[in-house]
């Protein structure tokens, strides 16, 4: 996968064609759900050729159109279950780009009666993500500047680090919030911890794997 590419293609689609997700790209699609669960212990699930869970008012509120396939973003409860669930969805989805297949994180504006998925004993749904082909390509979202979301200290920016922060600035985040700070610790280390605001956790977490995946280094979450 070209995960830059990737990235800079990667826009927000809450508008699909009635095209199913079939062949090829259905094969990588669901290597990369696989993939994902057995590292994270989550339990994402592909619904596919369902269009209940974005039908009615919320959906509508959402400017949802012909959505019927999404992945239910699900895990076992705990303090770090909102992060890997941004970390992980992030990596499906860029998966999912990679292949011609359009996504966009959804909170709250779907049908919590109609969505299908499995919740076993002690997990919980985050959250949903819409998967397929879009009717258009989506546009950029603005973004802040960046000096607005990092800090270096006395430090000068290493040019791993700048990458791996305009990589960031390209996440998704619940409203365009992007309400996130990374630090450049040692001059070598970076760390991240959000500055609030709704799914702050899983934003945390997708804007962690913009940054790894471009820059090459780890991060530190706090």
């Amino acid at each position: 996968m070209d995960i830059r590419r990737a990235i800079e293609e990667r826009h927000s689609v809450r508008r699909f064609l009635n095209e199913p997700i079939e062949g090829e790209a259905l094969e990588r699609l669901e290597a990369a759900i696989d993939g994902a669960n057995r590292e994270s212990g989550l339990h994402i699930q592909l619904v596919r050729d369902e269009p209940g869970a974005f039908t009615g008012l919320l959906a509508h509120y959402g400017r949802f159109s012909g959505v019927q396939n999404y992945l239910a973003m699900v895990g076992r409860k705990s303090r770090g279950l909102g992060q890997a669930v941004g970390y992980y969805g992030e990596r499906i989805v860029l998966e999912a780009q990679d292949r011609g297949l359009n996504t966009c994180w959804v909170g709250g504006t779907f049908n919590h009666r109609k969505a299908r998925y499995r919740v076993a004993a002690g997990e919980k749904l985050v959250c949903l993500i819409a998967i397929g082909y879009g009717e258009d390509q989506g546009k950029p979202h603005r973004s802040k500047a960046m000096a607005k979301c990092c800090e270096l200290g006395s430090h000068q920016m290493p040019a791993w680090f700048a990458a791996g922060m305009e990589a960031a600035l390209l996440a998704p985040t619940a409203l365009n919030q992007q309400n996130f700070m990374f630090m450049l610790q040692d001059g070598q280390t970076a760390s991240a911890f959000s500055t609030g605001g709704l799914f702050s956790d899983v934003d945390l977490g997708i804007v962690r794997y913009h940054f790894e995946a471009v820059s090459g280094h780890e991060v530190i979450a706090r």
